[in-house]
């Protein structure tokens, strides 16, 4: 990162190997944050397992499911100033919900501190938590993954749904989890557009079939 960077302390704390579960193991422990290493490695796991079922490149699946929360070391309350010092477009619901923010963050230190070049990962990152209207196939991967992967105690309240879509398609199983969140939207802090749009997108392909 450029050494005007504000957030450059974010580069240091661990020697990167090219191991790259080692690597995100040793970055998020030594920036404080053991749970999101432990949260990564389940949806890294289940991100394989999925592109192995549906066709999708496996170790680009399972890398991305290791990178999508890296900005977990950046505090929510520094997530709009990381977002402007690395020129990251910022949605009015992005200011209003910064937490929002840390998919797009997670893209940034993938490709600046991990050295992903692959697009099609860094958009997979960049949208696991919302989607997003014309998802591919890994971005689908990547976010069902991280929804039954979760990092909370107990059992999600739509884990069944979004398994009982597994058994038809990615795509189902995406549109379960939205159609949970968007069902809660009016608890949100904020409604992410692309949440909505990619809701939107996969229930007309439903409708369609």
């Amino acid at each position: 990162m450029p050494t005007s960077d504000p957030f450059r302390y974010l580069e240091s704390g661990t020697a990167l190997t090219g191991d790259l579960p080692r690597d995100v193991v040793a970055y998020l422990g030594a920036h404080g944050c053991p749970r999101t290493a432990a949260h990564s490695a389940a949806v890294a796991a289940e991100a394989r397992r999925l592109a192995l079922s549906f066709g999708v490149e496996a170790p680009a699946a399972e890398a991305a499911g290791w990178l999508h929360d890296v900005s977990a070391v950046i505090p929510v309350a520094e997530r709009l100033p990381a977002a402007r010092a690395w020129r990251v477009p910022v949605l009015p619901e992005e200011r209003a919900a910064p937490m929002l923010l840390h998919q797009k963050l997670s893209a940034v230190l993938a490709r600046r501190l991990f050295g992903v070049a692959d697009a099609a990962m860094l958009q997979a990152i960049g949208c696991h938590t919302t989607l997003r209207s014309g998802a591919t196939m890994l971005d689908q991967v990547l976010f069902v993954a991280d929804k039954v992967a979760w990092d909370q105690p107990g059992e999600p309240p739509y884990l069944a749904a979004v398994r009982a879509g597994l058994e038809r398609s990615l795509a189902a199983a995406a549109r379960a989890y939205l159609r949970y969140l968007w069902e809660q939207r009016d608890t949100l802090p904020a409604v992410h557009p692309w949440m909505a749009e990619a809701y939107r997108a996969l229930s007309a392909a439903e409708d369609r079939r």
